[in-house]
């Protein structure tokens, strides 16, 4: 029968026992009642101070009036020690530390191998449906190595709230309506028609680059095209169409390249063709939240908290990039019926963050079930030289280019190491390095290196499935083991916190424990002696190779067998 603890997470049972040992001090009189904060558990960068360390009495003490000693013996004194705790002790100035019982410790290897690739699965989310828009870059340009940052955020928050047993779909908003894709349209007929040999001038606030040239010599060579025998407005039209058509075509395939895959690509000229719009204007006059200032359509924001209204659409009657958000976000709350919603915007949309949560609150929908994480700037080097973001051409450097130079393993496992709020200096000498210096070599040859043992055990006939792990004394052991067990602790923490950059620490921390234990145990031993602690060793590598693979998995990187 599978151990209970290995399918929960061990933070929440020790949580559990510290509120219920507050809860008996308090009706036996000897603490007040009083709310309690949320949970405050960590490993303690010491490990002689136990295996989880709690400052909840130094958080009491204050709203208490206690010293926060006294209020860690009395909690200690109400606890009951039981599996998985093995003994709990009060350290200055009102710490409360635990300590696991080593036995359960070894014996969760063999409860890991059990669960194989569900193995730091959590039942966090039941089945609760969400949605991460991200990406959603205006199909106008080739995506560049600055979308790729949101983009593996993105990916790899999905693969870790479906892993939490949250029912999770990525979308790509596509900005299909609007005076961009028209511009768009126009930079390529002035091309195509440049091309032909007319005198004509590419619009100043048009795009330029080798991509319009190459969709304008498109246009011509395609038979289906007739733009010549077009009015200019139908030309442009069918070659808006076209445009986008083809730009599409190009992000989907730079974002499979980078390993992120979208379950909707959502149009944004759907919004005003299904009448999404329309409703979303009559909600908010119906609540007086609209009025028309300067021949423009505005929404009262400021009626409602924020420091000034804004335009819904503007003078020439054109609905604004605020209108197309607010209709957007209707449709999912209202008629998809996402119970929380996550953009992945870049750190300029800052901005834009409180006009929308009042926006959305106006139409009675709870801005607190729309949640944000922004991207900052990244900035590329080769060791300690700057690299310039741009070609000699002015055009960025697109993300293609980018995977095709450092790979997708790499591209993921940098962008994703950094809280997104943070800026990140990628440095692509490192990324490439074929050492342990480069962390994503580090983890990767980790794996390699198990996969390697367990071939080697195989080709000499061990069977280890009787392997005794209780046999683990070792400290290195045990410490791989620990370090194992925090997998679902950490699918947990990001799930809660939306901080996916967790899980590339936590793989380089595991794999760092893993080479340590390798370097200290050796592993198969062709002594009969020696081999039932053979035997148990390979289990404890199949378990570690489980979680390592369960994590770049989640990364959404490769897991070589070999290097």
């Amino acid at each position: 029968m599978t151990n209970l603890y290995s399918l929960m997470v061990v933070q929440d049972h020790i949580w559990d026992t510290i509120k219920s040992a507050i809860a008996k001090a308090q009706n036996a009189g000897e603490l007040p009642t009083c709310d309690l904060p949320t949970k405050s558990l960590e490993h303690p960068q010491n490990p002689n101070h136990g295996d989880y360390s709690s400052n909840i009495a130094l958080r009491l003490s204050k709203q208490m009036k206690i010293n926060p000693m006294q209020i860690a013996e009395l909690i200690e004194a109400h606890i009951d020690v039981n599996s998985p705790i093995e003994s709990i002790s009060v350290a200055n100035p009102g710490f409360l530390n635990f300590n696991l019982e080593s036995t359960w410790v070894k014996n969760q290897v063999d409860e890991i191998i059990e669960m194989g690739d569900k193995y730091g699965n959590i039942q966090l989310g039941n089945a609760t449906k969400i949605q991460i828009e991200f990406v959603s870059v205006n199909p106008t340009g080739p995506l560049h190595i600055g979308h790729a940052r949101g983009a593996v955020v993105g990916s790899a928050l999905s693969n870790i709230l479906n892993a939490a047993d949250y029912k999770v779909e990525n979308e790509y908003y596509v900005n299909d309506a609007g005076a961009q894709v028209d511009n768009f349209a126009e930079s390529i007929y002035a091309q195509y028609k440049k091309d032909k040999g007319i005198d004509v001038n590419i619009p100043e606030d048009g795009y330029k680059g080798d991509y319009i040239n190459e969709i304008a010599s498109d246009i011509s060579s395609c038979t289906n095209l007739n733009i010549d025998d077009m009015s200019e407005e139908h030309a442009l039209q069918s070659i808006k169409e076209y445009g986008l058509k083809l730009m599409l075509r190009a992000i989907r395939q730079d974002l499979d390249s980078l390993r992120v895959h979208m379950d909707e690509w959502f149009s944004e000229k759907s919004l005003y063709q299904d009448g999404t719009y329309k409703t979303i204007k009559q909600e908010l006059n119906k609540n007086n939240l609209l009025e028309t200032k300067d021949g423009a359509l505005w929404f009262k924001s400021s009626e409602l908290g924020d420091d000034k209204d804004n335009v819904v659409e503007k003078s020439n009657g054109r609905p604004t990039y605020f209108a197309s958000d607010i209709a957007y976000h209707y449709n999912k709350f209202t008629l998809r019926n996402f119970e929380f919603v996550v953009n992945i915007w870049g750190s300029d949309h800052q901005g834009h963050i409180p006009r929308l949560k009042t926006v959305v609150n106006a139409l009675k929908i709870d801005s607190s079930r729309l949640k944000f994480i922004l991207t900052q700037m990244v900035k590329l080097k080769r060791g300690s030289s700057a690299v310039k973001m741009s070609k000699r051409s002015g055009e960025l450097i697109t993300l293609a280019e980018f995977i095709k130079e450092v790979g997708a393993d790499a591209c993921r496992f940098f962008f994703l190491s950094r809280s997104p709020d943070s800026q990140l200096d990628f440095d692509i000498e490192l990324a490439q390095k074929q050492s342990s210096e480069n962390p994503v070599y580090y983890i990767q040859y980790g794996h390699a290196r198990i996969c390697s043992i367990l071939k080697n055990a195989k080709e000499n006939n061990i069977q280890f499935n009787d392997g005794d792990v209780n046999l683990l004394d070792d400290p290195n052991e045990l410490n791989l083991i620990k370090k194992i067990l925090a997998l679902p602790e950490t699918v947990q923490s990001i799930s809660v916190r939306l901080e996916p950059h967790h899980l590339a620490h936590y793989a380089l921390d595991l794999s760092s424990a893993f080479h340590l234990y390798y370097q200290n145990c050796k592993v198969i031993s062709t002594d009969d002696e020696e081999l039932h602690i053979t035997k148990a060793r390979l289990k404890l590598c199949e378990a570690t190779r489980i979680t390592i693979n369960r994590c770049l998995n989640l990364m959404g990187m490769s897991a070589p067998e070999k290097m």
